[in-house]
This record gives C-alpha cells, structure tokens and sequence, in this order.
C-alpha cells in the first residue's frame, strides 16, 4: 500500500496518526500496575498455567500407552 503513495501522502497519514495518539488520555505507570496485578491475582485461582489442568478435563492426556512386540 505505502509503495503506490507519495511522500506527501504517507506524512499526511503520518500527522492524522500522531493528532490521534495526542488526544489518547495518559495514565501514570504506578497506577496501571497496581490495576493489572490486582486483576491479574483475582483471576489466580482459576488460572490453569497457574494452578495446573485436572487430570479428568486434560484435553492432551495420553489415552493410552503404545507397546512394541
């Protein structure tokens, strides 16, 4: 797409990106953080990467075993 636009029409992309991204609200790190981990613990109890897959619903456990006579 880019190679079939001229100089002026990709900075005039370039200049609409940028007045969007002004207009995105900012938020301090601390803040973000401490909401991604309080998110991130109440969901720890049913995480499976976590807390592990139970046997009886592994999709991946092995049906059976493969013998070699």
């Amino acid at each position: 797409m880019a190679q079939d636009m001229t100089e002026k029409d990709i900075l005039k992309m370039e200049v609409e990106q940028l007045k969007k991204e002004v207009k995105t609200e900012r938020t301090l790190v601390s803040k973000s953080l401490s909401e991604i981990k309080t998110y991130i613990e109440s969901f720890s109890t049913q995480d499976p990467l976590l807390k592990g897959v139970p046997e009886d619903k592994n999709p991946f456990k092995e049906k059976g075993g493969c013998s070699v006579s």
